[in-house]
């Protein structure tokens, strides 16, 4: 059989006793003709293999170039060099994939800039970098799937094509099958969707929350875990069109039960990538302490990686009301010296990233917990509280990033959501199927969502979301 080898992670592992295996990966670099550095991408760690002078044919030898990929054959023996504990001495390299060093785009001589890299995203995965941040992404998937299976969540599939717009925000991108050069109109001069391939205008989802909702209400517990799409002009570091959710939608759940889940599900998932990443994650901290040292103390975290990651994992949450924030904030001397770039004005103002990080890194050292925001700046669907003024919703805040997890006990009373509909002037006939909910059978329930990048980012130290989705797809760019 071809694949007999060992993974290089794997085969690291094991005391070098003379025992014959079979590797094969990429070339990282090849030196004097004799030492080979060979990954295979299931650690950063190289495999040093030894070439013996003579030993190999010399066209052979030409052919082992920078990212090249081989299958080697030979025997593991303790390393007489320093740095690592094993060589694995060759005896047969058989060349399977062939590579131009002079053409290839990532040269070693030269450590290539994160903004280089999203240029060749194809190939970025071959470095430490990010050979790091996706098997931490990976961990954290699977650590998601763990966490909610094991509580006995059902995982529903929500629909990527849609009629409707769960945050009412507009910003959609349209799915249609009409022909762009003679797209059929009605009377009204727009353009007729009931002779489109759905009968009815539809886009890409930007939340499978209304439909979890459905799950939830015959299930209990559900959770959804799927790519989401904004039409966001929006060139930052925070943003994406496309990107990964996870929505779990609880009946029977009040605001507090949401608090708990979702407080218990962050801690979680961080320590599953602590616990069986550990050794990316500390490659991933140290470059991020390189780079910060290139920046101007001010700009500087006043945490390293490993321990903002103790921080979310070794504090309870603060708790506090958006209106405790308010004051909070409002009285700060950061505020009074009018430091923040938007500064806090009253109530009722929606909070910026720079006040969320405040309250986190600055005041109560711990992350924090906001409920009971103006039912203006929410949506339509959070449940109204007595004061007629606030919605139980509730945001999560983590240092270095803000806001993490967004979420709320929903409104299960049909007039008030039929009402709160029409003020907001969402159409309730295009959402029947969701205010049937309410019709049979209604209970309390909750959900929250967080965007999955957004972790990824927390947890890997990286500053661009853009480098922790393989494919990042943005204004002006759809590469790959």
């Amino acid at each position: 059989m071809f694949n007999k080898r060992i993974r290089i992670k794997e085969l690291l592992a094991q005391a070098p006793t003379g025992q014959e295996v079979v590797v094969m990966g990429w070339v990282r670099s090849f030196r004097n003709n004799q030492f080979i550095a060979l990954n295979d991408g299931s650690t950063n760690n190289n495999l040093q293999v030894v070439v013996t002078l003579g030993s190999q044919d010399d066209d052979l030898i030409k052919r082992i170039t920078n990212s090249a990929s081989l299958k080697i054959t030979g025997t593991l023996v303790p390393s007489l060099g320093k740095g690592q504990k094993m060589d694995l001495n060759a005896s047969m390299i058989e060349i399977l994939g062939d590579s131009d060093a002079e053409k290839y785009p990532i040269q070693l001589k030269n450590r290539p800039s994160l903004e280089f890299l999203r240029e060749v995203a194809h190939l970025r995965f071959r470095t430490n970098t990010f050979g790091s941040v996706f098997r931490v992404r990976h961990a954290l998937a699977f650590a998601v799937h763990k966490f909610f299976n094991d509580k006995g969540f059902v995982y529903m599939h929500t629909p990527i094509i849609t009629g409707s717009d769960a945050e009412g925000a507009g910003e959609l991108f349209k799915v249609t099958a009409l022909p762009f050069d003679n797209t059929p109109r009605n009377d009204k001069d727009e353009v007729d969707f009931t002779k489109d391939f759905f009968g009815k205008a539809t886009n890409l989802t930007v939340s499978g929350q209304l439909e979890g909702e459905l799950g939830a209400t015959a299930f209990g517990d559900i959770y959804t875990f799927g790519p989401t799409f904004r039409a966001e002009n929006s060139n930052t570091t925070r943003h994406l069109a496309e990107f990964w959710m996870i929505e779990p939608e609880m009946a029977f759940y009040d605001l507090e039960d949401n608090m708990n889940l979702a407080e218990e599900f962050i801690r979680y998932i961080i320590k599953y990538a602590i616990d069986n990443n550990r050794e990316d994650l500390e490659f991933l901290a140290q470059r991020l302490a390189d780079e910060e040292k290139q920046l101007p103390q001010d700009k500087r975290s006043e945490m390293g990686l490993m321990e903002k990651l103790g921080f979310v994992l070794n504090n309870n949450f603060e708790r506090i009301t958006y209106t405790e924030a308010i004051d909070i904030l409002r009285e700060s001397n950061h505020n009074k010296k009018k430091k923040f770039q938007y500064p806090i004005t009253g109530w009722g103002m929606d909070l910026q990233s720079e006040h969320e990080r405040w309250l986190v890194e600055k005041h109560f050292k711990k992350p924090v917990i906001l409920s009971n925001y103006p039912k203006e700046i929410k949506a339509f669907y959070m449940r109204q509280n007595d004061d007629e003024k606030t919605v139980a919703a509730m945001d999560i805040l983590a240092p270095g990033i803000g806001e993490i997890v967004g979420g709320s006990q929903r409104e299960e009373r049909l007039d008030k959501l039929e009402a709160r509909m029409k003020e907001m002037h969402v159409p309730s006939e295009e959402l029947w199927w969701y205010l049937d909910t309410r019709r049979f059978g209604t209970v309390p329930h909750a959900g929250f969502g967080l965007g999955f990048e957004r972790m990824v980012q927390f947890v890997t130290g990286m500053t661009n979301i853009r480098d922790v989705i393989a494919f990042p797809r943005t204004p002006g760019s759809a590469e790959f």
